[in-house]
């Protein structure tokens, strides 16, 4: 037949570089989002140094003044292949202002927080998120939740009661604003998928980190440090933003090669190394209770996250476009990631 003799027969060897291409694209992706994991938790550790010299609105202002340029350079490269720049006139700018305001927050929250609270601690606190959204999706999004997965909910809340369980030494002060940060996750994760594939991933980015540094800077002009930092210091600070930012590219980057069947259990390495920099950085490692606590939030959120991720049969080894990822729940979430951004756990 015509169309066969002008389409030459796929071979075994172009089949395995086509395999070989795939493994690599992986490969890649799982090594793009470990390295945005060590740079969320390195930020945050980074905040937690720092925050016993500076207060958490100045701090946030630096976060943001460096997330923001990286913001809006990106939407300029991309605005010269077709991407609208107004974000003035934006569609669906109530839900990216919704999404915005709930990440700025999520940014209060935890940057207040860790002011009072040991890292370790604040971050399990705060990957209770995806127990949230589960909690939450029923009333929400109308989605359908298994006796299974309200079990992992329960197991993971159980774990949050031994991390902050009555005669425990937490400042409840520091509880409820790491739970309103979880809380404002949560929102901001279920804002997110209202948006899949509606706005471009660089407005939605540029959008949220404009918002929120207007949002989390403001009260920073009551809250400036008595003695300015010099060039030195400020460099650091900025530099630590840029970190934050950086590492949401990444995880973009990650998602746009490999499933989020493969990245989003990998998400709870980020609270491990919480863990890690907890005790051996600021020499305050969580107790055995608070470890097991952390280990079931741990266990369960990554099961969910598998469950939730399953590719569908047929589908199996489908690399899905950034906007077509399910569901799953760090701190500046990327925007334009997956609707299952909640892999990562931006603010």
């Amino acid at each position: 037949m015509e169309s066969d003799a002008r389409v030459p027969p796929v071979t075994a060897r172009d089949a395995s570089v086509g395999g070989d291409g795939r493994a690599a694209s992986v490969r890649g992706g799982i090594a793009l989002f470990l390295v945005a994991l060590c740079g969320f938790a390195t930020f945050d550790a980074f905040c937690k140094q720092m925050l016993a010299t500076y207060s958490s609105p100045f701090m946030n202002l630096m976060r943001y003044i460096a997330t923001s340029t990286i913001a809006i350079l990106w939407l300029a490269r991309e605005a010269r292949h077709g991407v609208p720049w107004r974000l003035w006139r934006t569609p669906h700018r109530g839900l990216l202002l919704a999404r915005s305001v709930a990440l700025a927050c999520v940014a209060t929250a935890f940057m207040t927080a860790l002011t009072i609270m040991p890292l370790a601690e604040a971050t399990a606190i705060y990957f209770t998120s995806p127990l949230i959204m589960v909690a939450l999706s029923p009333w929400l999004l109308g989605e359908r939740v298994g006796y299974m997965q309200w079990t992992a909910v329960v197991a993971g809340f159980a774990g949050m009661l031994l991390i902050v369980r009555p005669g425990g030494d937490l400042p409840w002060a520091g509880v409820v604003l790491m739970a309103t940060a979880a809380v404002s996750y949560a929102f901001f994760q279920l804002l997110t998928r209202r948006l899949s594939g509606l706005v471009a991933a660089p407005v939605q980015y540029a959008y949220m980190a404009v918002v929120c540094l207007v949002i989390t800077g403001a009260p920073a002009a009551f809250a400036l440090p008595a003695e300015w930092p010099g060039w030195p210091q400020l460099l650091l600070l900025l530099a630590g933003g840029t970190c934050s930012g950086v590492a949401q590219l990444l995880l973009l980057a990650a998602f746009r090669r490999a499933q989020a069947s493969i990245l989003a259990p990998l998400n709870y390495i980020q609270l491990l190394l919480a863990v890690l920099i907890s005790a051996f950085w600021f020499g305050r490692p969580p107790d055995t209770v608070a470890l097991a606590g952390i280990a079931l939030i741990m266990g369960s959120g990554a099961w969910l996250a598998l469950r939730r991720t399953r590719p569908l049969a047929g589908d199996a080894g489908k690399r899905l476009a950034p906007g077509e990822h399910t569901a799953l729940p760090r701190h500046d979430a990327p925007a334009g990631a997956p609707s299952n951004s909640e892999s990562a756990f931006p603010r």
